[in-house]
């Protein structure tokens, strides 16, 4: 017959179990975790910045090979506007029209120096396109009217005779033929004249066509770059500039 002291162990161990099995029973039962969602792919905002970089780094690339506004689609003008579609407070986007802005103005200076008057109003009109009101191009455009003015006295009196911008452009046939008649009337009037051109090169066409139609004969004049291309036909007696 057990003894008095294990059936009072024993009982304690029922009421310990009794007690721990009724603390289990009144826990409440949770639901296994779940686990986070498999990433899919890149969220929109990071699809947002990789297309921004993106434009940024060919704008780049546009702008070292020279394509300021051009080709369409395909300038550094085009990509750094699509930058600021995607990111309008884009400081890299905005610095780099910015620079565009101080390229065309810098050409349009040395333009100016050579007294190239056409290239410079084409010049400041691409840079008034991607800044309007731009102080550098309103400075220069002033500049330009001071040295087209001044230009006007430059030039002795004669009989002034334009060509067509577009016949010059092409070198035409029919511009060349035009040239050639003049030359025979300069060498039949003994006239002097000045090819007022767009540029050097420009100016040593339209002096090739003259010397041609008049072989033997010297065609005396200059060469003075400015605009509009015209021929200023002298009589001889002046001095010659």
């Amino acid at each position: 017959m057990p003894s008095f002291e294990r059936l009072h162990s024993l009982g304690i161990c029922l009421l310990v179990a009794g007690v721990l099995g009724a603390c289990s029973a009144n826990k409440p039962i949770r639901p296994p975790a779940t686990p986070p969602p498999e990433k899919t792919g890149p969220s929109p905002e990071e699809i947002r910045q990789s297309n921004v970089t993106f434009f940024l780094k060919r704008a780049e690339q546009a702008l070292r090979k020279g394509y300021l506004t051009q080709p369409a689609g395909a300038s550094a003008y085009d990509y750094y506007l699509r930058a600021q579609q995607l990111d309008p407070g884009n400081r890299r986007a905005r610095a780099g029209i910015q620079t565009l802005v101080v390229t065309y103005v810098e050409q349009a200076r040395e333009a100016l120096r050579q007294r190239g008057f056409g290239e410079v109003e084409t010049l400041l009109k691409r840079a008034e396109m991607l800044a309007p009101g731009n102080s550098l191009v309103v400075e220069l455009r002033r500049q330009l009217v001071r040295e087209r003015e001044r230009a006007r006295f430059d030039l002795p009196e004669g009989e002034s005779i334009g060509l067509p911008v577009a016949e010059l452009n092409a070198r035409s046939e029919q511009l060349a033929g035009q040239l050639q008649r003049l030359a025979r009337r300069i060498r039949s009037e003994q006239l002097r004249v000045i090819i007022v051109a767009r540029d050097d090169a420009e100016g040593r066409w339209i002096y090739q066509q003259l010397r041609e139609a008049v072989p033997g004969y010297r065609v005396r004049g200059d060469i003075k770059v400015g605009s509009p291309a015209r021929l200023l036909l002298v009589q001889s007696g002046g001095k010659s500039p």
